[in-house]
């Protein structure tokens, strides 16, 4: 057992060590930190709010319609209260056109109230842009439609609307052939074509045109090839065997809008597949005289076409499928 007097000295020791390590961090004339005081409760502004000021701006979309009353948006998507991002439940007409407070008190003057329609598309599309920014839209701002100044207003009229979603027209192909006369001729007149005339597809079925990610505004993948095998997913890869041009792009065999060729081809077989195949042994180039004055070789050109044999065109998953055969 330990003396007693050994364990006081300990103890002694012990305390005078903490007593100098707390001085050490503390240092020679410090102060034991008082309590910070308690924060002062912010004066108020004599100024009144922001939003106080913008509600003495707004006279109500009674006021409007009773100067406006052929401009009504009743029965459309704007005028559902129960949605709290749509005019109805916000400020009605002053949600789009801006506070109209200084409009009524000059007697209407129409430089004093925001007018989309009469506004440069991409300064009307700023104002819409407000609260459709989410979704299909988000990707408006720099997509082709808009670098090109094609608007929101170019194509949807909030008060005089022909078509679904506010459009312009009575439908999407007749809106988009405004612009793109060239490709809804192909869907309306060549005999083979995507069901967009007997209204089971529309330009939107593939294309985004609030903008994408995708090139040619197309609305699923990151490809041509991607966004065909949304749809046809048989043909999506990747194959043991790949067909070339098949990977390169669906396009470069089809005209997805439309064509006068089977299975939407731009051109008919077998000429299809000679423009790459031009020295194959059976045949060659169909331009090649001696293939045409040889009848053995002319009867493949003209009277069967080459998936006839090679019928896994788009690849082929077989150990011997190199020839796409079937």
């Amino acid at each position: 057992m330990l003396p007693t007097n050994y364990l006081a000295r300990v103890a002694i020791g012990t305390a005078s060590l903490a007593l100098a390590v707390s001085l050490f961090v503390a240092g020679p004339g410090v102060a034991t930190p008082a309590a910070a005081p308690a924060a002062k409760p912010p004066v108020p502004s004599a100024a009144a709010p922001p939003a106080a000021q913008d509600a003495a701006n707004f006279v109500g979309q009674e006021t409007c319609l009773g100067c406006h009353t052929e401009q009504s948006y009743k029965g459309t998507a704007h005028a559902l209260t129960t949605n709290p991002r749509t005019p109805a439940a916000t400020h009605g007409c002053e949600s789009c056109h801006g506070p109209g407070k200084a409009h009524v008190d000059a007697g209407g003057d129409v430089a004093l109230i925001l007018n989309p329609g009469k506004m440069a598309p991409q300064k009307a599309s700023d104002q819409c842009e407000s609260c459709h920014n989410r979704s299909e839209h988000a990707l408006w701002p720099g997509s082709q439609h808009d670098n090109r100044n094609v608007g929101c207003v170019s194509c949807h009229s909030t008060h005089a609307a022909k078509g679904p979603a506010q459009i312009k027209a009575a439908d999407e192909s007749q809106l988009c052939a405004s612009c793109h006369r060239n490709v809804v001729n192909k869907q309306r007149n060549r005999f083979n074509h995507m069901p967009v005339r007997e209204g089971k597809m529309s330009c939107s079925s593939c294309h985004n045109p609030h903008g994408s990610a995708n090139q040619k505004l197309l609305s699923y993948g990151t490809t041509v090839d991607q966004s065909c095998a949304s749809c046809h997913a048989e043909k999506r890869g990747p194959y043991l065997w790949e067909h070339a041009p098949v990977a390169n792009s669906c396009v470069t065999c089809h005209d997805p809008h439309g064509s006068n060729n089977d299975r939407m081809l731009v051109s008919k077989q077998p000429f299809l597949c000679q423009r790459c195949h031009v020295t194959s042994r059976h045949p060659p180039t169909v331009y090649d005289t001696f293939v045409l004055k040889n009848s053995q070789n002319a009867n493949k050109i003209t009277g069967r076409s080459c998936t006839v044999c090679h019928q896994q065109i788009h690849g082929s998953n077989s150990p011997s499928g190199k020839a796409f055969i079937r």
